[in-house]
């Protein structure tokens, strides 16, 4: 992968930037997604972010190699940080970390979203804390993606801030309110193999001298819900 030949994982990320937009892709690594955008014009100015120095010396590379040091600003700081008011950043980009990670990034420096459209969001984990704290802050999901890249399975939250106050569902949170609703092969599959570890559990559970009903109970009502969900 490099600037030029990104991962399906972050083209799927990037196809949600809007044309010109003024970005901050956060824990940026190698800066490849703000790199692919700036070369093929979609962005106008990017902040390619990192905590890590070795990743931020990676991104400087990347950069140089590319020659977009005049649009793509490296910046080795902590998470939000790395956005100046005068970037007038209007859309944030991250992508590759924990849903907890990401939350406490966004915790951490409330005003850094101050002026910013968009959200693209892809946690590796924690997707259903990400919604809750997107509902729970005046955000709109406005569109959701799953694909499967390298035998793994990634969901992008695509969000805008509102006036108003969100509400999303129990089943909205724990599987999207687009994705559920679009429900692609690679959703099926992803909530199909959940339920078939959650059977193969319940019937150790089953199999067991004693058994913990209150963990029986938990994983027979998620099944459920799983089979009522894929319908």
């Amino acid at each position: 992968m490099d600037a030029r030949h990104l991962s399906d994982r972050l083209v799927r990320v990037a196809k949600f930037v809007p044309k010109n937009a003024r970005l901050a892709d956060i824990g940026s690594d190698h800066a490849y997604l703000p790199a692919y955008l700036a070369i093929n014009k979609i962005i106008s100015y990017a902040v390619a972010g990192e905590v890590a120095k070795g990743p931020y010396e990676n991104a400087v590379t990347e950069i140089n190699i590319e020659r977009l040091d005049h649009m793509i600003m490296p910046r080795l700081a902590n998470g939000l940080k790395a956005i100046k008011l005068d970037d007038n950043i209007d859309t944030i980009t991250i992508a590759g970390m924990g849903g907890p990670l990401i939350k406490d990034i966004f915790t951490a420096d409330l005003e850094k979203l101050t002026g910013v459209r968009r959200l693209i969001i892809q946690p590796n984990v924690g997707q259903k804390l990400i919604r809750e704290w997107l509902m729970d802050h005046s955000y709109q999901i406005i569109d959701e993606d799953i694909v499967e890249d390298d035998h793994h399975v990634y969901e992008i939250i695509v969000a805008e801030k509102v006036n108003t106050k969100m509400s999303y569902s129990i089943l909205d949170l724990k599987y999207g309110p687009k994705l559920r609703i679009e429900q692609s092969d690679v959703f099926k599959a992803k909530w199909h193999k959940q339920m078939e570890k959650k059977r193969k559990v319940l019937k150790n559970f089953e199999a067991a001298n004693k058994v913990p009903i209150d963990k029986k109970m938990i994983l027979e009502v998620d099944i459920k819900e799983i089979e009522e969900m894929l319908g």
